[in-house]
Formats: structure tokens, C-alpha cells, sequence
């Protein structure tokens, strides 16, 4: 799943022709792409998908909603390290057909297929 979260900018700099802050998500800071938010500023809160900040949140919103997603188990997910979210795959119950539509074939038919 992938969610867009809000964080609060904690720090911008110029990387190239880019807007890059720290962006802290109720303790897990991040780099993220600001270049599509040209009003955020430090201490600003704002909504941020895949590294990217898509608009600007009010705290109460935003400490309301991290609340939320905390109170879900979805922060971790979200907002895991590459190498965490591999070991927290590898650990997991693999199938093979994800999203079960396996089961809806008749057995039947699916001998004709394989």
C-alpha cells in the first residue's frame, strides 16, 4: 500500500536545480522533493507520496492524522528502509497467487491450462 503521509519540514536546501527538505515523520526523517510545494517553509507541515510533497497540511490535521496511522501499524510499513521492507517480505506468507483469484478457477480447468 502506499499512502501519502505528512511530515513536517525540518530543514531545505537547493540540490541542483531541486528544493530538497527533511521532512520528519513522527520520528523517521526522509528526503523529499519539494519542488511542487513552492510555499512550504520550514516548520510547515505537508502531505508527501513517494518522496514527494504534494501539498501543505495544518498541524492539527497532521498530528491527527500521523496519530492515526500510528494507532494502525501503517507508519512502519509505510516508512520502512528498503532492507527493512525486504526482511519484512522475506519473513511473510508467500503465495502465489497474491490476490486469490487462483482460488476462483475450478480445478478442473485448471488442468487444461497447465
Amino acid at each position: 500500500m502506499c499512502l501519502a503521509i505528512p511530515g513536517k519540514v525540518e530543514e531545505i536546501t537547493i540540490e541542483g536545480d531541486l528544493r530538497v527538505g527533511r521532512v520528519n515523520f513522527g520520528g523517521v526523517v526522509k528526503r523529499v522533493c519539494l519542488d511542487y510545494v513552492a510555499d512550504v517553509e520550514v516548520g510547515d507541515y505537508t502531505i508527501v507520496h513517494v518522496g514527494f510533497a504534494l501539498s501543505k497540511i495544518d498541524e492539527a490535521e497532521a498530528v491527527k492524522t500521523l496519530a492515526l496511522f500510528a494507532e494502525m501499524g501503517m507508519l512502519e510499513e509505510e516508512l520502512a528502509t528498503e532492507e527493512e521492507a525486504f526482511a519484512r517480505a522475506a519473513v511473510a506468507p508467500q503465495s502465489s497467487c497474491p490476490d486469490g483469484s487462483c482460488a476462483e478457477v475450478p480445478a478442473d480447468h485448471r488442468r487444461q491450462l497447465g
